[in-house]
């Protein structure tokens, strides 16, 4: 008989995208939050309509003075793909906040910063 190997207990990207993006909407620096949903979707006419671009962040918000701020959502496991990096660089880099958030912490952290 295998031993029983049990897994890692985390929470699902769902659980962590909605306390996140709740963490956001109530923070008192921020002046709003959205979710931005990125994929495709096969049309009845079988064609296809794409939404959102590679590396898109999940969640898309700005401060009240007007800064962009993008965060990528993921599972305490979860791993960003290369486009994910090199886009929330690309907004660090010029005087946005981005960041991966793997809880609701991880926005506390990031916007005291």
């Amino acid at each position: 008989m295998k031993p029983l190997r049990l897994k890692k207990c985390e929470p699902l990207e769902a659980q962590v995208l909605k306390a996140v993006l709740r963490a956001l909407e109530l923070h008192p620096d921020i002046a709003f939050a959205v979710r931005m949903n990125s994929g495709a979707t096969k049309t009845s006419s079988g064609g296809w309509i794409k939404f959102g671009f590679p590396g898109c962040p999940d969640i898309w918000a700005m401060t009240k003075s007007g800064k962009l701020v993008v965060c990528e959502v993921k599972r305490p496991s979860g791993r960003t793909t290369t486009d994910q990096d090199a886009f929330l660089e690309k907004v660090n880099g010029n005087g946005g906040i981005a960041f991966v958030a793997r809880s609701a912490d991880c926005v506390l952290r990031e916007l005291s910063k």
